[in-house]
C-alpha cells in the first residue's frame, strides 16, 4: 500500500465525511508548489481556495507569525494588541476612496462565514429584518450565513433558516430595484460570484445597487471573501465599480492562510454594533493580525497588484485560446472557464495527472486562484499543458 492510500484510509476512519475522499495528501509546500506524501510535486492553482496569497512558507510571513508567538499569542478580547490595530486602521486605509479617508470601524472574526454572520447580525441593528441577496451567492456554510446562500442544496438539509431574506438573479439590476423596499435591512452582493464560477456582474451593476439601496434606506453589503485583498489586481474588487459600500467583508486571502475575517462598517454603520451585541474568543488575536499586516505588506512591497493583473491576462488569453474554451471571465488571479459539453469530463483529475491542482465549482467551469506570487513560467507551463489536460480529460491519445 502507498502511502498516499494508508492517509486516506487513516483519513477515512478518523474524520467526518463532509467533504468526501481528499484528492491527495499533501506533505509541504514552497511559494506555489505542493508535494504529496508520495513525492509528487503540483503547481497549486486553487490556492487553497484563493486562500495563500503569498502561496507556501513565505519568509515574511512564516516570520511575522513565528516572532509574534514569541512575544504574544491570545490574549482575549478583554484586551488590545498593536497587531490588531494597526491592521483594523490598515483596512480603513486600503477602503478610503482617492477622495479621502473614510470612517469606519472593524470586528475581526476567524473565516468568511463568520465575518458574514457579523454583517448579517449588524443589519438587524437597523430595526429591520429584510436582506436581499443574489440567486447563484455564496457566503459560508453557518446557519447565518447559509441562510444569504441561494443554492438548495446546500440550504435544503438545514431548514428552516433564518428568514427574511430574498433572491433575486445576479446581475439583472430590474430585478434587484423591485425587490428593495423601504424595509430592507440590507442589499448583499458579491463583486464577483466566486463559488458560481467566476460571474462577472454587467458594467454599472454594483452602482445601480449603491442607488437603490440608498434610495430605500438599506446598507450596502459586499461579500469580498474571495475577491478582495489583491485577488482582482486590486485591493478590492469593488474598487473599479467606484461604488463605496456600507459594509464589506473579507476573509480568505487576508491572511495567507493564517484563519482570519473581518466585518467593515463604513460611515454611520460602523457604530451599530455595540458592547455586547456580538463577540468572539479567537478573532483578531495577535498572530493572525500579525500574518494579515505581512501579507498586505509583501503585496505593497512586491507591488503584486500590477503582477497579478499582468499574470492575469496573460492566463486568460493563453487559456482561452483551445476552441474547447467557450468562455473566459475574471479578473487578476480570479479566473472562470467554461468548456464546451464534450470537454467536461473530469478535468481536475486531468489536472492532477500533469501536475497541477484545479478547481471547478460546476461540472462544466473551472476556477483558478492561485497564490499572488504565482511565477510566469508556472503560469506558461500550466497554459502549455492545457491542451493535453483537456485531452486526457475527454480520454483522448496524445
Amino acid at each position: 500500500m502507498s502511502d498516499a492510500q494508508a492517509w486516506q484510509d487513516r483519513y477515512a476512519g478518523a474524520l467526518m465525511n463532509t467533504f468526501g475522499p481528499p484528492k491527495l495528501t499533501l506533505e509541504r509546500g514552497k511559494g506555489a508548489h505542493v508535494w504529496d506524501t508520495d513525492g509528487n510535486e503540483y503547481v497549486d492553482l486553487l490556492g487553497g481556495i484563493a486562500v495563500n496569497s503569498l502561496g507556501h512558507a513565505h519568509p515574511a510571513l512564516v516570520s511575522a507569525v513565528t516572532g509574534q508567538f514569541e512575544t504574544l499569542g491570545h490574549i482575549s478580547n478583554f484586551f488590545a494588541s498593536e497587531p490588531q490595530i494597526r491592521l483594523a486602521e490598515k483596512l480603513l486605509e486600503l477602503l478610503s476612496p482617492s477622495t479621502g479617508p473614510v470612517e469606519g470601524r472593524v470586528f475581526f472574526a476567524n473565516s468568511g462565514a463568520e465575518a458574514n454572520e457579523a454583517a448579517f447580525k449588524l443589519t438587524r441593528r437597523t430595526g429591520r429584518t429584510h436582506v436581499v441577496a443574489a440567486a447563484g451567492g455564496f457566503h459560508g456554510r453557518t446557519m447565518g450565513a447559509l441562510a444569504l446562500t441561494s443554492k438548495e442544496a446546500y440550504r435544503t438539509p438545514f431548514e428552516p433558516l433564518p428568514g427574511d431574506v430574498t433572491f433575486v438573479p445576479y446581475g439583472d439590476a430590474d430585478a434587484l430595484a423591485a425587490a428593495v423596499t423601504d424595509e430592507t435591512a440590507a442589499v448583499l452582493l458579491e463583486p464577483m460570484q466566486g463559488e458560481a464560477g467566476v460571474v462577472v456582474p454587467p458594467a454599472g451593476y454594483l452602482a445601480a445597487a449603491r442607488e437603490i439601496a440608498t434610495r430605500h434606506g438599506a446598507l450596502l453589503w459586499l461579500d469580498e471573501v474571495q475577491t478582495g485583498i489583491g485577488r482582482t489586481g486590486h485591493w478590492f474588487a469593488h474598487e473599479t465599480s467606484g461604488v463605496t459600500p456600507d459594509l464589506v467583508t473579507v476573509a480568505k486571502g487576508l491572511a495567507g492562510g493564517f484563519p482570519i475575517g473581518a466585518c467593515i462598517a463604513l460611515g454611520e454603520a460602523g457604530a451599530l454594533l455595540q458592547p455586547g451585541n456580538h463577540g468572539t474568543t479567537f478573532g483578531g488575536n495577535p498572530v493572525a493580525c500579525a500574518a494579515a499586516l505581512a501579507v498586505i505588506d509583501t503585496i505593497e512591497s512586491d507591488d503584486l497588484l500590477a503582477h497579478v493583473t499582468e499574470l492575469g491576462r496573460a492566463l486568460r488569453a493563453g487559456l482561452a485560446a483551445d476552441p474547447r474554451v467557450t468562455e473566459v471571465r475574471g479578473e487578476g488571479l480570479l479566473i472562470g472557464l467554461d468548456l464546451s459539453a464534450e470537454a467536461s469530463a473530469d478535468v481536475t483529475a486531468a489536472a492532477l495527472r500533469h501536475g497541477f491542482i484545479i478547481n471547478n465549482p460546476t461540472p462544466q467551469r473551472i476556477r483558478l486562484a492561485p497564490p499572488l506570487v504565482l511565477t510566469r513560467e508556472d503560469a506558461d507551463a500550466f497554459i502549455a499543458a492545457w491542451p493535453a489536460i483537456l485531452d486526457d480529460a475527454m480520454g483522448e491519445a496524445p
